[in-house]
């Protein structure tokens, strides 16, 4: 592998670098959008039982804020009908989406360093092709039979850096796809809780 890395040139450093940081999102992303941390299955069943004849007290709000993404924009919820009882439905619906607001935030955080990965990868690939057909043409001018050994390595390292760039570029977009579906799907059973809490929250509001 060192070898390699000797062949292609300086270029294949910082691509090095780039699948290196891919790597820790993708594995940051896998534990994060996990959905018991997300929008566990059965939370708004939950909620909507706690909170079915009354407002539930400021401990059982604060553990289902605690709980996951969900949980925190239903509490957010309970907390503006608790803080004014005469709050209308519009403002509760907005309290709820500016809640959604910020767990889409979150949701989304890292994705967007994945997709530039996935785009400048290629690019910084196609510049140590360049610097190697560089040096390529740099060794064999003012030669009437050329350098067959540096021929080589200016190949070389224009392959080696080609190839490794699709290499950190392809699984790096389709991650990133992956986990936009993810999110997309996240926000959507998020959108539709929060619009059956409401209301059910409503009838709560005098």
């Amino acid at each position: 592998m060192f070898s390699i890395i000797q062949m292609a040139g300086w270029p294949i450093w910082p691509l090095l670098a780039c699948s290196i940081v891919a790597l820790a999102l993708v594995i940051e992303r896998f534990s994060s959008l996990k959905a018991m941390k997300i929008a566990p299955p059965k939370l708004l069943g939950e909620a909507m039982t706690v909170s079915r004849t009354s407002l539930p007290p400021a401990d059982v709000v604060l553990k289902l804020e605690q709980n996951s993404l969900l949980g925190k924009v239903l509490a957010s919820g309970l907390h503006a009908l608790g803080a004014n009882p005469r709050i209308s439905e519009a403002d509760l619906r907005s309290t709820l989406e500016g809640a959604g607001r910020q767990a889409a935030h979150t949701l989304e955080r890292y994705l967007a360093a994945l997709a530039t990965i996935a785009s400048a990868a290629p690019l910084l690939g196609l510049l140590g092709t360049v610097i190697g057909m560089i040096e390529i043409f740099g060794a064999q001018s003012g030669q009437a039979n050329g350098n067959p050994a540096q021929l080589a390595q200016g190949i070389s390292m224009a392959l080696y850096n080609t190839a490794f760039g699709l290499m950190v570029a392809i699984p790096a977009l389709v991650f990133w796809r992956y986990f936009r579906a993810r999110v997309d799907s996240y926000l959507l059973t998020m959108e539709l809780a929060a619009e059956q809490f409401v209301r059910h929250l409503n009838r709560f509001r005098q």
